[in-house]
């Protein structure tokens, strides 16, 4: 067995900082506006929703953030380190020069990168006197993986699921409340804005967008109540900076520098988490990787999208973000991949895309499907819906490295597993999709 096939890293090596892509940015990242006054938003406006202490990871410029001790022993729960496989049974299959290699952020218990940061998110919550959680989820992914953290630090959590993803994704919703969330299809009654959605629309299909504005209008009226969110804001991204920096200790264990680094996006966690530790080395010149976002034809904010500041949810709750976005009314088509369907992306990965330091390329949901298949014949991990865009641009790469007979480094992160997508599986396979 080749020495570079599964490249671990031991308990001791899980990262004891978070990274900070804002520190090495070649322009600061544009601030959140005031709504009401379009003037960058005080970090004291944000407190109705977000603790102090996750507020001053949110401002702040440092390039680490120290993870605290607490956060670093659930992390072992979470099966960090993961490992970083290559992918030799698809190379075989797809007859490439090429070398594929992916990380596994399927192995939490949850099943997904999420855990990453709704548990240090969680932990600070808990820390600032926080009793109640309240957040959106698409897939259930997030939600999933927040109702966990808040069992872990005894925190209440109410999660708002995205009415197509409650339907198609019963399981994920079962697991949410193992973990005791109370779950709630969005748009819901629960909320002032959830009714008004449903008096005009009983059938509506929801969105991220309309979850986050429920999530965040709970959050502001009940006592002792936070909202949480699991993508977009820079402190989810800092968070998820464990992926990225194991897998540059990864590649230096296997002796390569990848030609290309990719994930997939939706509104941007596991794409920063995985690619900007080694993003900032591209910045400063040491290297010449690409780094790809793979993103839905059907929700195309990078690849269509307009670089302006819009709200980042549907009722115009939250701040003003600079990002790609396709609108904040913009009502994305049901796909199985739930937790794409957001109408614009994380500032940061914006602001590296417009820089030109990101690439991103649009798939079509039937040739996700296809891929994911494919991955799971070759290599036996049934990916997540959302992942498999990721293994489409990777395999589409490596055909094209086949034909051009090079033998390129490919690297992509595999996000979650689909064991609890299965029906959108069962539609592919029945011409349903």
């Amino acid at each position: 067995m080749k020495d570079d096939v599964r490249i671990t890293l031991g308990v001791n090596d899980i990262p004891k900082r978070w990274y900070n892509i804002a520190a090495d940015s070649p322009v600061p990242i544009p601030p959140p506006l005031n709504p009401g006054t379009n003037q960058p938003l005080k970090p004291e406006e944000m407190e109705a929703i977000f603790p102090k202490n996750i507020i001053a990871q949110e401002y702040s410029t440092e390039r680490y953030i120290d993870i605290p001790e607490e956060v670093r022993d659930a992390y072992i729960m979470l099966n960090r380190p993961s490992p970083l496989v290559r992918a030799v049974r698809l190379e075989k299959a797809l007859k490439t020069p090429a070398k594929i290699y992916y990380k596994r952020e399927d192995l939490s218990p949850c099943g997904s990168h999420k855990p990453n940061t709704a548990v240090p998110q969680a932990y600070y919550n808990m820390v600032a006197g926080t009793e109640h959680l309240t957040t959106e989820t698409g897939a259930g992914q997030w939600g999933s993986s927040l109702a966990l953290a808040c069992s872990m630090f005894d925190l209440s959590c109410k999660v708002f699921m995205v009415r197509v993803s409650y339907d198609s994704k019963p399981y994920r919703r079962f697991v949410m409340q193992t973990y005791g969330a109370d779950v709630y299809a969005s748009p819901s009654p629960e909320t002032n804005y959830g009714r008004t959605l449903l008096k005009n629309d009983p059938d509506n299909p929801g969105s991220l967008g309309i979850a986050i504005s429920e999530a965040v209008e709970l959050a502001v009226s009940t006592p002792h109540t936070k909202y949480s969110l699991g993508s977009v804001a820079n402190h989810v991204m800092i968070h998820q900076s464990v992926i990225g920096q194991e897998v540059v200790e990864q590649l230096k264990i296997a002796d390569v520098v990848p030609d290309y680094m990719i994930a997939c996006v939706g509104g941007g966690s596991n794409f920063a988490g995985f690619a900007f530790p080694l993003l900032a080395q591209k910045i400063k010149g040491k290297i010449d990787t690409e780094f790809i976002a793979a993103e839905p034809v059907s929700v195309p904010s990078l690849t269509e999208g307009e670089y302006r500041y819009d709200f980042g949810d549907t009722a115009g709750m939250t701040p003003l973000f600079k990002m790609f976005t396709m609108g904040h009314e913009f009502m994305p088509s049901p796909i199985h991949a739930g937790g794409l369907r957001y109408h614009g992306m994380a500032p940061t990965v914006s602001l590296m895309k417009n820089l030109g330091l990101v690439k991103a390329v649009g798939v079509e949901q039937m040739d996700t499907f296809s891929a994911g298949v494919q991955f799971a014949l070759a290599e036996g991990v049934i990916p997540a819906p959302e992942s498999t865009h990721a293994i489409r641009a990777a395999i589409d790469l490596a055909l094209e490295a086949k034909r051009n007979n090079e033998e390129k480094v490919i690297v992509f992160n595999l996000s979650g597993h689909g064991l609890l997508d299965m029906a959108g599986y069962d539609s592919y396979f029945n011409g349903k999709l």
